[in-house]
């Protein structure tokens, strides 16, 4: 048999889809699992959208530019406008999801072996698309004690070395919910201009920000960046629309929107009928987000006072996306988050979470650490508890006996 490459082998695993076929399991034995391992919302989507892709008059369903439909392009301003970003449909390059926009924007800014300072824990496949584009991501870690907040701004300082080219995060914070003010990226900027790199922010979740008095500022408004800000976009979840795969590089940067060009040709264009449909999301009224924005606050809310309440369970309240990153009275969130999935149940159901280590770049880091994703309804978030309510005391009973066991074992 063939060898796999080196590449190949030392793939980055997904926490958050890594337990599947666990999940497939307990669901064929007729457990219901409670899915908060993932962002995919239960929130309904936009009928607006899904009625232009019903409706689509196509008789041939053809590639789109590379780049994406111009007539797509030409209506997105208006949407950033309502964030005081202005932006020309030249500046915006659509891509099959954000996650294409990752990789490609890492292919063009960095060299192979090449750095990028990212805030830890990050989201997941950054590491991924960050082994594909064969570069570095150098953590800067932040803590639960703070809420996940950035650390001094001399962390930064201290860790740039030149192989460092460029500064990424997520603005609010996947898989922390931590929102980074106007002063912090601010603060940014300045490291980006000193040392010539770029800012690379992923702002997925600008819509989902809930704390009072806490407001999204973009990078896109940094003043003297233009050259420097490379902005992350997609419609997954802001219109609770995951399938569509339909995102945006964002650059007033033309020497870099042509090496992204490149990539875009290649593999050729965005999909199709997702266009279609995001297109059409830009019809969507602003009473949609506030009434959805409400809704995740008060499922924020719940998680954060079932999980408070647990002995043992240290957490935090977010300020934005919909991600609670918590740290359980475990020694090893991956074998607790299989053992929910394979050996528990509380009145037949149990849960399905992201084990907190591959969220991070640091060897040995988030082995206690989950990610709650409070993407469900109050009445199945509420029962999800439950399950957890449960599940930690026999957890540790379980491991307690299975430790006096081997103990027994070895006496004799």
């Amino acid at each position: 048999m063939p060898n796999i490459s080196d590449r190949g082998l030392s793939a980055h695993s997904s926490p958050i889809r890594k337990l599947a076929a666990s999940a497939e399991r307990a669901k064929k034995a007729g457990k219901k699992v409670h899915h908060l391992n993932i962002g995919q919302p239960d929130i309904l989507t936009p009928k607006v959208a899904l009625d232009a892709v019903r409706n689509a008059s196509i008789d041939i369903l053809a590639y789109s530019p590379s780049n994406g439909n111009a007539s797509y392009r030409e209506k997105m301003p208006a949407y950033y406008r309502k964030f005081d970003i202005d932006i020309q449909p030249d500046e915006i390059m659509v891509t099959s999801g954000a996650s294409e926009g990752v990789w490609f924007t890492l292919l063009a800014c960095l060299n192979p072996g090449e750095s990028v300072l990212s805030p830890e824990p990050l989201y997941a496949n950054y590491l991924g698309f960050a082994g594909m584009a064969d570069v570095r991501i150098k953590p800067i870690t932040t803590r639960i004690e703070t809420g996940f907040a950035l650390p001094d701004i001399s962390a930064f300082h201290a860790a740039i070395t030149p192989d460092v080219k460029a500064i990424m995060l997520c603005n609010p914070n996947n898989p922390t919910g931590a929102l980074y003010s106007e002063a912090t990226l601010r603060a940014l900027a300045e490291i980006v201009l000193e040392h010539d790199l770029y800012l690379i922010v992923d702002e997925v979740y600008r819509e989902f920000c809930y704390s009072d008095g806490a407001h999204f500022f973009s990078a896109l408004n940094l003043p003297g960046l233009e050259e420097h800000v490379v902005v992350l976009d997609s419609v997954s979840k802001r219109y609770s629309a995951c399938g569509a795969r339909i995102g945006a590089i964002i650059t007033r940067n033309t020497a870099l929107r042509n090496a992204i060009q490149k990539y875009a040709e290649t593999r050729l264009s965005p999909p199709s009928f997702g266009q279609i449909f995001a297109e059409a999301t830009l019809q969507t009224e602003d009473v949609y987000f506030e009434t959805v924005t409400k809704e995740y606050r008060n499922r924020r809310d719940l998680l954060y006072r079932r999980l408070h309440a647990m002995p043992g369970v240290k957490c935090y309240l977010p300020e934005g996306a919909f991600y609670v990153f918590a740290e359980l009275p475990i020694d090893d969130a991956d074998h607790f988050c299989r053992w929910l999935l394979e050996d528990f149940a509380y009145n037949n159901q149990t849960i399905m979470l992201a084990p907190g280590a591959g969220f991070y770049a640091t060897p040995g880091m988030g082995q206690r650490e989950v990610r709650f994703a409070y993407v469900l309804n109050t009445t199945d978030l509420n029962a999800a508890m439950d399950c957890l309510e449960h599940a930690l005391p026999e957890y540790t009973r379980q491991m307690e006996s299975d430790t006096n066991a081997k103990v027994a074992s070895l006496a004799h």
